[in-house]
């Protein structure tokens, strides 16, 4: 019954999140400093991970490839494949969990403890729609950042295949280049968008229904991070089946 009914809450708040909004001009300013704190300011660490993340299965790849018969260029094809498919929609959406959802949760758990929230209520004002709309559309952007992602896991898997001898650039570029079936990339952004949904909307739900002080704060930010990561798989699994099953 517990997680019934925090499923029942979740979708409420879903609700309540585009019920009477706040006017344009403050929830501009508001969008705008969220798309700093999540998107912006995630970027860095996309970038370096994305980028070793591609070398990685670049260098994996090639390692088990000891069959002759077996065409170099088949290292650029899966290193394509692996970061289209997985590693740039679903890896990245992962690692947001901890950073984006940590923020998300921890920030709007400290009004609430702060009872910022309730002087919100009696200000008149809708929190869920001050609070959590900005963040859905801001990370209506992340889409973005998996695109960096991903072009940024393909040069990696270059780098690391060129300069590690493990293959040369014509035929790494051959294997990115080879057999490319453009719904995947499709596929992706799709996965991309009910992420971010989620990215946005998991971790606020935890911040703004959080009970205690600061304490709770921090445990209310771990819970955030591990559901969020939970129902990230479970859409990606139900997502491939749907669209690639």
């Amino acid at each position: 019954m517990k997680y019934l009914h925090a499923i029942g809450s979740y979708f409420l708040m879903i609700g309540n999140v585009f019920y009477k909004p706040t006017k344009w001009s403050i929830t501009k300013n508001l969008i705008l400093k969220e798309v700093e704190d999540l998107i912006y300011g995630s970027l860095g660490i996309v970038i370096f991970i994305s980028f070793f993340i591609g070398g990685v299965v670049a260098i994996q790849t090639a390692l088990n490839i000891d069959n002759p018969l077996i065409p170099k260029y088949l290292v650029g094809f899966a290193t394509r494949q692996s970061v289209i498919l997985e590693f740039g929609p679903t890896f990245t959406s992962i690692i947001m969990a901890g950073k984006m959802g940590s923020y998300i949760t921890s920030s709007i758990g400290t009004m609430r403890v702060t009872e910022q929230i309730d002087a919100l209520e009696v200000m008149g004002i809708n929190p869920l729609n001050y609070l959590v709309l900005p963040k859905i559309v801001a990370l209506m952007l992340y889409p973005f950042m998996v695109a960096t992602s991903m072009f940024l896991g393909i040069l990696g898997g270059w780098a690391a295949s060129v300069y590690g001898g493990y293959t040369n650039s014509a035929d790494f570029i051959q294997g990115v280049q080879s057999n490319l079936i453009p719904f995947h990339i499709t596929y992706a952004f799709i996965k991309t968008i009910v992420f971010a949904f989620i990215l946005a909307t998991i971790p606020s739900y935890h911040g703004y229904y959080m009970k205690g002080g600061a304490l709770e704060v921090g445990k209310a930010s771990t819970t955030s991070f591990v559901w969020t990561s939970i129902v990230i798989i479970l859409l990606n699994y139900f997502i491939t089946q749907l669209l690639l099953g």
